[in-house]
């Protein structure tokens, strides 16, 4: 991906020398045409098209907003309500990521979203242990972050 990026750069900074204009239009330009280059070479160029991944990263980075969002708004209505009947819990959170670098950026998205909290991972890095401030369904709550956060994370780094 780093060789793609700067392969893509110095293709930018090639067509601002050809045609004679050193400008940031020029140079956005280039880096179009170098993009569309690498596109259609990409069988030639190691790794994988390296727009997947920053499309990847887009999509991760707005689902966290959605999800801030939503979260913000569900803790507001239980704060509001005049009978707390809410239902507290620690579960065991099964995860299906390798490295640290994704067990770490998905216990900090989960952290950082209102009503969760992660508490640790276990030894095997193959669980973590959350503490949400309202959990009706255990199953639902560990199908929500595989289906969101999980499978987000997957995209952007394999």
């Amino acid at each position: 991906m780093p060789f793609q990026i700067l392969l893509n750069i110095i293709i930018a900074v090639m067509w601002m020398f050809l045609s004679e204009t050193y400008n940031f239009t020029t140079f956005v330009v280039g880096y179009i045409i170098g993009a569309l280059m690498l596109f259609v070479l990409q069988r030639f160029v190691p790794g994988t098209f390296y727009f997947k991944r920053v499309v990847g990263v887009v999509k991760l980075i707005l689902l966290f907003a959605r999800e801030l969002l939503l979260s913000n708004l569900d803790i507001v209505k239980l704060a509001y309500k005049p009978k707390l009947d809410f239902q507290p819990g620690i579960f065991a959170l099964p995860i299906e990521l390798k490295s640290n670098w994704e067990i770490t950026l998905l216990a900090n998205l989960i952290s950082l979203t209102p009503g969760t909290l992660s508490l640790e991972i276990s030894e095997d890095y193959s669980k973590i242990y959350i503490h949400a401030m309202d959990i009706p369904d255990v199953e639902q709550s560990i199908n929500d972050i595989k289906d969101t956060f999980e499978k987000a994370i997957m995209e952007v780094t394999r």
